[in-house]
């Protein structure tokens, strides 16, 4: 009995787990109001939109929730859950085991070990589930810690020990920080200080916004960011529109005839997604990859090295979609914006002068930032052993030493548990188990086999293939995880890198880049459902607005991998390097 009720909190919890990692990956955005830091009344209005969007019931059934697989119904099965258990995770969950058992059956092709066959299979395994979602996401992650041991492909400590890789603990590290600044107020702050700064016709305080969430959101979660921004916007939108409608104007306000509401809502939504570009703890495939890169040729991408390249995209990122919704798509009807800033004013007034507290975060994140920025020329040479989850964790063990005062004068720590408990560790067991699949590649020869049978694709150009991957990421990212997609890919790419003989950075890590680029469904990344449950964005707006921003995602994604990647890291994307030529040599 005692065990039954065991196995009932450890699988209940996996499903909480499974409950937060979908709503940091791409939920409903009513389910992301949990993990917000709205006020009451900010709470009130985001879920009375996400929830209705301002429609009615059946359009709201039409126009739908963003993802979650609810392709049918509680049917009252013993595996339905809370009527999320639909026909998806049915196929999903005896899909994943028959491809296993079929790959395990199948004779082990010539030049591969029996142990890269098992981590194929495994890998099969586990991607359809990830895809379908059978059970929770962070369950899933750990079937590598099960399957490895027992068809002999690794043992027990290779299978597990990528689950404790150092760039767990960076973003770890990174999610603690963030859990600080939204404790504090002080992202709400940056955020409408710079909204402030820019704003102040329509397409400038689009802008504004823009330029504030992308920003936040290379340092906090996209979908932690998309929810602070989302009421924020929805506020200037009601201002905006309550003025017009008391004053006799003639611009339709409604939800979705609004268009200065739909472009900002699309605009939010679209600028988190790509500011996360920015720096490695900016979205999750972006850590994915470098984890990826790790673990297949022990090679380390910096925090600065990184930042030299996707800043740079995150930045055109953003003004490629100003530009495009704004100018082209969906420009607002009017020249200026009655009552827009009084909003942003008012939220300022309301945050009040900087606190103690604000400033003490901001000193710790200015200073963390500072040492990623810095490590490898400033700092090493007198730290030889300075690594960037180092100064992660560092930083948040001093979060968790500065004294500090709630409102109420009660006497606490800049972070607590309290609050530090509450960062996605489903994510990070997801984490894991994509590192340990790319560890699985390179111990059993896989990857190597893999880049042997793709050798026939030598002088192929690498355009063309990069083409492809970027298409192929952009797309099924727009259906599933962007997060689980990315960590089914990059083993898979490193191998057609080597078996191109090409640069495996390239095409890596275009595949990582087109992961933020999925643009059209609200299902895609969290930021689209967010936005999209306001009610002020249309199924066919999101879809024809994406559909454009998809393609110009591609080209943009392709022309900065081959031109400014190799340009300011100093590589050829051409030349396989000598670390890539030396992979784990095949074990039979």
């Amino acid at each position: 009995m005692k065990d039954r009720l065991l196995l009932e909190r450890v699988w209940e919890y996996c499903w909480q787990l499974d409950r937060h990692t979908r709503n940091a990956l791409r939920m409903r955005p009513t389910a992301l109001l949990d993990y917000s830091d709205l006020t009451p009344e900010e709470r009130e209005l985001a879920e009375r939109l996400a929830t209705d969007g301002g429609r009615d019931e059946g359009e709201q059934a039409a126009g739908g929730e963003g993802g979650g697989g609810n392709d049918d119904g509680d049917d009252g099965s013993a595996f339905d859950v809370g009527g999320q258990y639909g026909r998806r995770q049915k196929i999903g969950l005896v899909l994943g085991p028959l491809l296993f058992v079929a790959i395990m059956l199948v004779p082990t092709p010539e030049g591969l070990s029996t142990g890269g066959q098992a981590v194929a299979a495994t890998t099969a395994w586990v991607a359809v589930w990830w895809i379908g979602e059978a059970i929770p996401i962070p369950a899933t992650s750990l079937l590598p810690i099960v399957l490895f041991p027992l068809t002999g492909a690794l043992d027990v400590d290779a299978a597990t020990a990528p689950y404790a890789n150092d760039l767990i603990f960076l973003f770890m590290g990174g999610f603690f920080i963030a859990m600080a600044m939204q404790r504090w107020d002080l992202h709400r702050r940056i955020a409408l200080r710079t909204i402030r700064v820019i704003g102040t016709g329509p397409e400038r305080i689009i802008l504004g916004f823009m330029v504030a969430t992308a920003f936040l959101s290379m340092w906090v979660s996209n979908t932690a960011t998309t929810m602070m921004m989302t009421p924020i916007g929805l506020a200037v939108i009601l201002q905006t529109s309550d003025i017009i409608d008391r004053t006799g104007g003639d611009v339709p306000t409604a939800q979705g005839e609004f268009k200065f509401g739909t472009a900002l809502m699309l605009c939010i939504g679209y600028s988190a997604s790509v500011g996360g570009v920015g720096t490695i703890i900016g979205t999750p495939p972006n850590l994915v990859l470098v984890g990826a890169i790790d673990e297949t040729f022990n090679q380390t991408i910096t925090f600065a090295q990184w930042m030299l390249y996707g800043v740079p995209i995150a930045a055109l990122g953003v003004g490629i979609i100003w530009v495009y919704v704004t100018r082209f798509i969906i420009p607002p009807e009017m020249d200026s914006l009655p009552g827009g800033m009084d909003v942003i004013d008012e939220e300022l007034d309301a945050l009040g002068s900087m606190t103690r507290e604000e400033k003490l975060v901001l000193v710790v994140f200015t200073g963390t930032a500072a040492a990623w920025i810095s490590r490898s020329f400033v700092l090493q040479p007198f730290i030889p052993g300075i690594a960037d989850s180092m100064i992660a964790i560092a930083a948040a063990l001093v979060l968790f030493l500065i004294p500090a005062r709630e409102e109420d004068g009660s006497f606490t720590f800049l972070l607590d548990w309290e609050t530090a408990v509450n960062i996605p560790w489903g994510i990070i067991l997801l984490f894991g188990g994509g590192l340990s699949i790319a560890a699985g590649f390179q111990e059993t020869g896989l990857a190597e086999w893999i880049g042997g049978q793709l050798g026939g694709l030598e002088g192929v150009s690498i355009v063309l293939v990069m083409s492809v991957v970027v298409l192929l990421t952009i797309f099924m990212t727009e259906v599933t995880s962007n997060t689980a997609t990315t960590a089914m890919l990059m083993p898979i790419m490193a191998s057609l890198a080597v078996g191109l003989s090409v640069h495996p950075y390239g095409i890596m890590i275009a595949a990582a880049t087109a992961a933020s680029f999925a643009f059209m469904l609200p299902v895609a990344t969290p930021p689209n459902a967010v936005v999209f449950g306001t009610g002020y964005i249309s199924m066919p707006q999101m879809a024809k607005t994406g559909f454009g921003l998809n393609i110009i995602g591609i080209f943009l994604v392709i022309l900065l991998a081959m031109t400014w990647l190799p340009l300011i890291w100093g590589i050829s994307l051409t030349e396989i390097p000598p670390w890539a030529g030396m992979v784990a040599p095949v074990v039979f």
